[in-house]
């Protein structure tokens, strides 16, 4: 509709103006949520691009490196690459070979001689040439059949009977032997191969057992194992500095159908002692880690999960904060941020530097706590004056700003690793015994129900330990299933896999 403007009236256009006014100044609003909008994607999905190709160990750029250049002159790129094909032909020339690896002693040898064509009746042997090479026979099945003889007395009006025992076994009357059911355990919480595929590998050599039957004898092992878990829980219980974290499993739940439940395993790691142990709780709520942390005295370090505050809070605690858990949170605000970002990002830098220096130097705790106090010290008190004055000028809802308080609201918790030298800088080593966890639950995807997802923390915690000092898990759980029923319950802590270590020498 066409609006004839020279006949209007004064009053008339004024009013035109407003409405016209008013339509542009709504138009103006909305155009800004849009770009407010297009910027927060913008930021999520750099955010997504930098969770799935970014660096794992979550490094940043290097605030003093410049930027390549994007058009360089033919000269110069002609040069570059004549500079390029001599490195390469000097590190060619200059690169040799390592040599064949070295295998370990402890392996059997099958000898192959081979002796050359002809006749050589006219020759003697001068000497002869070993060459080793590796090879693997595929794991395969035997039938141990135990025959045990039978002894009657001569007298007839008087017979006795005499007949050897059979060894005691996890399973009675079963037909696993404790050496299967070590590899089933281990290929499922180990090598996360779940029982279903181990049954397939069953019915590749004609053995036809039943899904069920398999999933009972892990359940029956890890029962039988139950006592030197709850000898371990009082362990963990009694130690004086703790690391945990938690990680989630899903359940199967019959009162759920349709939908699974989603449980957490509870880890604890003891930094000095070097214990694991996971325990299953259906929820994630602060009361999940009361049957460990209820009666708990020490340094008790954790991330930032408001759950932990009250058991940090008790008297007798001392609770520790992760640097790491900071680190990421100040990562993230790169895109938000960068210069203020980076620059909090190399100051946590310097704190890992002192403790890479630890490391390389085997200090003593002393050694360290000295160490911490002369270098990591003036880097946090510092920091800390940055953080509290940055956090005036920053937007609390941004992500920078959300940084900032992460960090200014946990201070003294980060703070507190200076107190002693066996304290750690963050919640790294606990988050590293979770791994294996995340890698299980991508194959078998969820528990068979509560009973299960305990029975699994407990083959978890065992297998940690193994790990953690460097035992063969498969040679360890055999052990154990061999000896459990039989060892008295005063040295049941021989078994743990620690001390089957310093056992078997």
């Amino acid at each position: 509709m066409e609006i004839d403007l020279e006949n209007l009236s004064k009053q008339e256009l004024l009013t035109l103006i407003k409405q016209q006014s008013k339509t542009i100044s709504k138009q103006e609003q909305e155009n800004i949520k849009l770009e407010e909008k297009a910027t927060k994607y913008e930021y999520l999905f750099k955010q997504l691009q930098r969770m799935k190709f970014g660096q794992s160990r979550e490094r940043f750029e290097d605030p003093n490196q410049t930027q390549l250049p994007l058009d360089v002159e033919p000269e110069v790129m002609q040069e570059q690459e004549e500079v390029i094909k001599q490195e390469i032909t000097y590190s060619r020339q200059k690169k040799k070979h390592p040599g064949r690896a070295k295998l370990p002693d402890h392996l059997p040898v099958e000898e192959i001689e081979i002796y050359p064509e002809g006749d050589f009746s006219d020759k003697i042997c001068i000497g002869k040439e070993t060459t080793d090479v590796l090879d693997y026979v595929p794991g395969y099945f035997k039938i141990k059949r135990y025959i045990r003889y039978k002894y009657a007395t001569k007298d007839k009006d008087n017979t006795q009977i005499s007949i050897a025992l059979l060894p005691e076994r996890i399973i009675d009357k079963g037909i696993p032997s404790e050496g299967l059911l070590s590899t089933i355990l281990v290929d499922k919480y180990v090598d996360h191969l779940p029982l279903h595929r181990q049954k397939q590998r069953f019915s590749r050599e004609n053995i036809d057992i039943a899904s069920s039957t398999i999933d009972g004898w892990a359940a029956q092992c890890m029962d039988a194992l139950k006592p030197l878990y709850e000898k371990l829980v009082m362990d963990i219980k009694n130690e004086g500095y703790l690391q945990v974290d938690e990680t989630t499993i899903k359940v199967l739940d019959e009162k759920k159908k349709d939908k699974s439940h989603l449980g957490y395993y509870w880890v604890y790691h003891a930094p000095i002692s070097k214990l694991v142990m996971f325990n299953y709780s259906p929820t994630r709520a602060s009361s999940a880690a009361l049957p460990i942390l209820e009666n708990f005295k020490g340094y008790l370090q954790t991330d930032g999960y408001a759950g932990y505050k009250a058991y940090g809070n008790k008297s007798g605690v001392t609770h520790l904060g992760c640097w790491a858990h900071a680190r990421r949170e100040f990562e993230r605000a790169l895109d938000n941020d960068k210069t203020r970002a980076q620059h909090v990002l190399v100051e946590i830098q310097k704190l890992y530097a002192v403790e890479r220096q630890v490391k390389e130097q085997n200090l003593t705790p002393d050694q360290i706590k000295e160490l911490r106090l002369k270098e990591s010290l003036p880097i946090i008190n510092e920091l800390g004056k940055y953080m509290f004055t940055q956090m005036k000028l920053t937007l609390p809802k941004s992500q920078i700003g959300k940084a900032f308080a992460y960090s200014q609201t946990r201070w003294d918790n980060l703070s507190a690793y200076l107190y002693n030298g066996n304290l750690q800088i963050d919640n790294n080593l606990v988050e590293n015994a979770i791994r294996p966890v995340a890698l299980g639950r991508k194959n078998y995807l969820f528990a068979g129900s509560h009973d299960a997802a305990q029975r699994a923390a407990m083959a978890y915690t065992f297998f940690a330990n193994c790990k953690k000092h460097d035992v063969n898990p498969y040679q360890w759980l055999k052990y154990v299933l061999e000896n459990i029923q039989s060892i008295n319950h005063k040295n049941i802590t021989d078994l743990y896999p620690h001390n089957y270590k310093d056992l078997i020498g």
